[in-house]
């Protein structure tokens, strides 16, 4: 499968909408109702601020009042409507990013981890296509931030697996099945194919080659497709054990930034 950059860029926008669309419906969610309801109230989080000027502390008061906060999750979502619908127009690019970094302060920086990070990078590409496309014109400009994203999401994978080789739990096969223990419907059955170390083995150093050698995937975007289908695969398992959603679409919105990409590599 290849992918000119008009049409990675397209996907690209696609898959942001959905993942900022369910980022900011969740996070009405746990606002609905009383905020002191909703974890980490604000009362709580603003003391991070206890050296701040009484400005900044005001400002930032206002801004996460549950009303204003409410407000400010609608107009996210308004904005990443429009990205495939007007295309990522300069003023809603960089509004989205400065938003999402707001949204991500209120959390302390994450609030599901790694995801927020992938969406900050994602966005980052999306702005600089948009703050770029005068001076560079469209297509070298969505060439910079596809690559942006591309080195992004490449290095989450490649890191993740070189850090589990490092470790002989993930080379021996004991890590998995301890770490599934832990996921949302408790502990593996004594019975499950996972407790046999050879199959826990196996499918330990499937995940740790396939991580770690996402880079070369580039070199062909048939290649590229593959991986990224077999990512599919990978965030769907994550999302079932673990719950984690944002994960998925997350690195989804990143997957035609990753075939775009190798698709210029081969020319």
């Amino acid at each position: 499968m290849t992918l000119s950059i008009a049409d990675a860029g397209q996907a690209l926008l696609w898959m942001t909408t959905i993942s900022l669309l369910i980022q900011a419906i969740e996070a009405l969610r746990l606002q609905a109702g009383s905020a002191l309801l909703a974890p980490w109230p604000w009362s709580i989080q603003r003391d991070d601020l206890r050296d701040s000027s009484k400005l900044v502390r005001a400002v930032f008061d206002r801004l996460y009042r549950p009303g204003i906060h409410r407000a400010h999750l609608i107009v996210h979502m308004l904005a990443a409507l429009s990205l495939p619908w007007a295309g990522a127009t300069t003023p809603v690019a960089a509004g989205l990013l400065v938003s999402q970094v707001l949204i991500s302060i209120r959390w302390r920086g994450a609030f599901n981890g790694g995801s927020d990070f992938m969406t900050l990078s994602v966005l980052g590409g999306i702005a600089i296509a948009a703050l770029t496309a005068p001076w560079l014109g469209e297509s070298l400009a969505w060439q910079a931030g596809l690559w942006l994203i591309s080195i992004q999401a490449l290095s989450s994978y490649f890191l993740s697996g070189t850090v589990k080789l490092r470790y002989a739990g993930w080379r021996h096969g004991r890590a998995l099945p301890a770490l599934l223990d832990g996921g949302l419907y408790g502990p593996l059955p004594p019975t499950s194919l996972l407790r046999q170390p050879v199959v826990a083995m196996v499918c330990s150093w499937a995940f740790i080659i396939w991580e770690a050698a996402f880079p070369l995937s580039m070199i062909d975007p048939r290649l590229t497709t593959l991986w990224c289908a077999i990512g599919i695969a990978f965030h769907l398992l994550v999302w079932w054990f673990f719950g984690l959603n944002r994960f998925f679409w997350a690195w989804m919105a990143t997957f035609p930034a990753l075939i775009g990409c190798a698709t210029l590599i081969q020319g």
